[in-house]
């Protein structure tokens, strides 16, 4: 299966979109709640809030790390501003829900400090929303060796010169 990238540069901000045929409230469950956060992304632990930090399962991640994710804002079911630490450095990420007409936009923000290294981060991006579709769907997950390296040069090319 081939993916075409969907990710986009404003600034130093990745930006990718879904959309989906369910309510808002639905898909910010599949969000935020850990039992659904599981199927597509890992699960988590912890008491969940603005300025708290929980523990997160990568669980499509070799080894199945854990990471921390302080929630930086919890506006249900707009907007989840999450912050994270790991061997990997700092990540700041949003996601942003918008209902139209029956419909609901799931906009995700990674905030890059630089964007060097987008190539890398870029496509898993695009793995990750596309197992929360794949996952609201009933259907298998995809592979990761289709996003990566395929889709390194678009992302890459994002950066212009």
């Amino acid at each position: 299966m081939t993916n075409a990238p969907t990710g986009r540069l404003e600034g130093n901000d990745l930006i990718l979109s879904r959309t989906f045929r369910a309510g808002i409230e639905d898909v910010w469950a599949s969000v935020t709640e850990p039992g659904r956060t599981a199927r597509w992304f890992g699960q988590w632990t912890g008491e969940a809030g603005p300025g708290r930090t929980v523990k997160v399962q990568l669980a499509y991640e070799e080894n199945n790390p854990w990471m921390e994710a302080r929630i930086d804002a919890c506006e249900p079911p707009n907007r989840l501003a999450l912050s994270t630490i790991d061997e990997a450095g700092a990540w700041h990420l949003e996601l942003l829900l918008t209902a139209v007409g029956g419909e609901t936009e799931l906009r995700f923000v990674h905030h890059l400090t630089t964007t060097e290294g987008v190539g890398e981060v870029g496509p898993g991006w695009e793995y990750y929303l596309d197992n929360l579709v794949a996952a609201r769907d009933g259907r298998p997950l995809p592979d990761f060796n289709d996003y990566y390296p395929s889709m390194k040069a678009h992302f890459e090319s994002l950066r212009g010169s």
